[in-house]
């Protein structure tokens, strides 16, 4: 169990210190958090905008400044968070498969990057809650904060299979960014027209995005929503899981096939051998019959 335990451990820190180094994520968590949500609040007109929610079933009419930043947060919660894991993913993917050919435990691997997705969302959605919460005052703050952690942790888990399937790392960045953009855009009632179309119940965010919205307006808790973006982590997850395993295979041939081609040359040699020995042998010579 101790055995276990420091597998585990040491895997964690090196998944936290490979975080820890990529300076760029960490600009991002301290100032686009606060400046991208900041700045939704500044700029959109806090003018009534009337729709209906569907995890509620009530008929809201927010500020639409208010409204707008909640999807601002998601969307900068999920980029920030799937960004960090596909770096970690991308750049330590060589370092995970040399670990798992010496003998790491794969699982201790994969246990260590979901405790420290874990961490990571956790933070920045207790982090971006508090930036939302300086400008106003949501109804359910912890439920608010909730649902910007469960949809953290799908993107998360989005940047672990793009990491470990793509092969460079502006396809990542695009693929992680135009997710994130068409997935939340297309949920707000500001931007787009059809965010109550049930299309959009198959966007990765629904859950969250319901969630978040009914936690900022309404009293009503929706845990179901919640458990709905849960769903999309764990089939994201099992996703990343695949894309793990396949990255961190053998890729050396089996030793079974290595030796049946070592033993097959004698065999195939002998016939050969058997008729150049009377040519070399030394009691031959050129004239016998």
């Amino acid at each position: 169990m101790r055995t276990h335990l420091d597998l585990f451990t040491t895997a964690t820190r090196y998944d936290l210190i490979e975080h820890a180094r990529n300076r760029f994520a960490m600009l991002l968590v301290v100032f686009f958090i606060p400046t991208w949500v900041g700045l939704v609040y500044l700029t959109i007109p806090d003018k009534a905008a009337p729709f209906q929610l569907a995890s509620t079933g009530e008929r809201l009419a927010p500020a639409g400044n208010e409204l707008t930043q909640i999807t601002g947060a998601l969307n900068a919660v999920t980029l920030v968070t799937g960004f960090m894991m596909f770096a970690a993913t991308f750049t330590g993917g060589r370092f995970d498969r040399r670990l798992a050919m010496a003998g790491y435990p794969r699982t201790h691997l994969v246990v260590a990057k979901a405790a420290s997705l874990v961490l990571a969302s956790a933070l920045l959605a207790a982090y971006a809650t508090a930036a939302m919460c300086i400008a106003w005052t949501p109804k359910q703050p912890y439920l608010l904060a909730a649902a910007l952690f469960c949809a953290a942790l799908t993107y998360g888990a989005m940047g672990v299979i793009f990491g470990s399937l793509l092969r460079r790392e502006v396809e990542g960045m695009f693929a992680l960014v135009m997710t994130s953009v068409i997935d939340v855009a297309l949920q707000n009632p500001m931007v787009s027209s059809g965010a109550g179309n049930p299309l959009t119940r198959l966007l990765p965010t629904y859950g969250s995005v319901q969630a978040a919205t009914a936690a900022g307006f309404s009293t009503t808790s929706v845990p179901a929503y919640l458990a709905w973006q849960l769903l999309w982590f764990a089939a994201a997850a099992l996703l990343g899981l695949v894309a793990f395993h396949h990255r961190t295979r053998n890729a050396l041939p089996r030793p079974g096939r290595h030796d049946r081609s070592v033993t097959a040359e004698p065999r195939d040699s002998a016939p050969l051998d058997a008729q150049r020995a009377p040519a070399a042998s030394p009691n031959s010579s050129p004239g016998s019959p």
